[in-house]
C-alpha cells in the first residue's frame, strides 16, 4: 500500500498532512547536498573490486550502503556474507572468519568453513571492524593482500576471491595511535573510504526518510496513512537524532503502531526537547549519551526488560545483545525494573 505523494508543506500551514517526494535507490534515501558526494562515491566504487571502508556514527546505515554496493557489483549473483565482529567472542573471531578443522580447539567437534571462504566469488561485509583483535588483524591483512589463509588447526593454504567491505563507527586513526589497530591493515581496508554523515547534517532528507519508513511500516501493519502531521514533521526536522536514521525509523514505527491510520502524529515525548548545536563537542556528546539512554529505556519498556531473543530489546534496536548489555551497564540502567513494571 503506497503512501500518496504530496508537495511538501511548510510548518505552521493549515495542511493536515506532510508527505514529500523522495529519492530511493537500493533502499538509500537522500538528496541533501551533504549526502551527494556519498551517493556519487557509492556509484563510482560499486562496479569495481576495490576494498571499501565505510565510516560513520551508529545508525547511519553502513550495512545498507554495503548491500547497495554489492547489489550493483559484478558479484551480485552470489549472496553477500556478513560478520558483525563486535558480536563475536574475541577467542572465536579467527574461527568465524577463517574456519577451523575438527579438534583444532576445545569444542571444535567438526570442520567449519569460515566467512572468508564462504564469500568466495562474492562480498564479505565486516561490520564494526575496529573491534577486530590484533592477532586476527595480521591474518586478515594476508587474506586481503594474497587471497590466502589457513583454517585453524590446518597447515593447508586455502585461497578465495573475496571483495571486502568493512565498516566502523570508531576513529581508526586514533586506534592506530593507541596501538589497537594496525596501520598497514587500515590502509589496505581504506582503499576507497566512504563516510556517511550523521542525520543532523542532512536534515533535508528527514522528510523523505520519514515518508519512506512510514510506507514500509504501513505495509507491515496493513494500515492506510496519507501523510505525517505538519507539526510532527517540524519536530522531526528540528530533532538532533543522536541515534541517526535507526532512531528515526524507530520513532516512525512506534508512532504508526499507536495510530489507526490517516495522518500520522509523532508524540513530542518520543523526541528530546532540545536541539543540539553540532559544533559544540561537549554538548553533542552529552546529548548523544542522553538520547542513547532514552532509546534503550524505551526499548526495554516495550519488551518488558527482555534483552535477548527475536523479541528482545537488542533486536528492536538493531544491535548485538552483548553490545546492548554493555551500554546498559554504562548508562547504569536497571533493566529488571521493566520486568517488575510488566508484572
Amino acid at each position: 500500500m503506497p503512501i500518496s505523494i504530496q508537495n511538501p508543506v511548510a510548518p505552521g500551514t493549515q495542511a493536515r498532512g506532510f508527505c514529500c517526494r523522495r529519492q530511493v535507490s537500493d533502499g538509500i534515501v537522500g538528496h541533501a547536498p551533504r549526502f551527494e558526494e556519498t551517493l556519487e562515491r557509492i556509484h563510482r566504487v560499486s562496479t569495481t573490486n576495490a576494498t571499501v571502508l565505510i565510516t560513520g556514527e551508529t545508525g547511519t546505515g553502513k550495512e545498507l550502503v554495503a548491500r547497495a554496493i554489492h547489489r550493483r557489483s559484478r558479484r551480485s549473483s552470489h549472496a553477500m556474507v556478513s560478520a558483525s565482529l563486535a558480536a563475536l567472542p574475541k577467542e572465536l573471531v579467527a574461527s568465524e572468519l577463517f574456519g577451523h578443522e575438527a579438534g583444532a580447539f576445545t569444542g571444535a567437534a567438526q570442520r567449519r568453513i569460515g566467512r572468508f571462504e564462504a564469500a568466495n566469488a562474492s562480498t564479505l561485509f565486516l561490520d564494526e571492524v575496529g573491534e577486530l583483535p590484533l592477532g586476527v588483524q595480521v591474518t586478515l591483512l594476508r587474506a586481503l593482500q594474497e587471497g590466502e589463509f589457513e583454517r585453524i588447526g590446518s597447515n593447508q593454504t586455502k585461497t578465495a576471491d573475496v571483495r571486502v567491505i568493512a565498516a566502523t563507527n570508531r576513529n581508526l586513526e586514533e586506534a592506530i595511535e593507541d596501538g589497537l589497530f594496525r596501520s598497514d591493515l587500515f590502509y589496505r581496508l581504506a582503499v576507497f573510504p566512504i563516510h556517511l554523515p550523521p542525520l543532523r547534517e542532512r536534515r533535508e532528507d528527514i522528510p523523505g526518510l520519514a515518508d519512506h519508513f512510514l510506507a514500509q511500516v504501513a505495509v507491515r501493519l496493513g494500515r492506510d496513512f496519507s501523510g505525517i502531521d505538519a507539526e510532527s514533521m517540524a519536530r522531526l526536522i528540528e530533532h538532533s537524532w543522536p541515534g541517526n536514521i535507526r532512531e528515526l525509523q524507530n520513532v516512525i514505527e512506534h508512532s504508526a503502531i499507536l495510530s489507526d491510520g490517516g495522518i500520522l502524529q509523532v508524540e513530542p515525548k518520543l523526541l528530546s526537547t532540545r536541539v543540539i548545536a553540532p559544533t559544540v563537542a561537549s554538548t553533542l556528546s552529552d546529548a548523544m549519551d542522553a538520547g542513547e539512554k532514552r532509546l534503550i529505556e524505551q526499548a526495554l519498556e516495550e519488551t518488558n526488560g527482555r534483552v535477548f531473543g527475536p523479541t528482545g530489546a537488542a533486536t528492536r534496536l538493531g544491535i548485538p545483545s552483548s553490545t546492548l548489555e554493555s551500554k546498559i551497564r554504562r548508562h547504569r540502567i536497571n533493566k529488571h525494573q521493566y520486568r517488575i513494571s510488566a508484572a
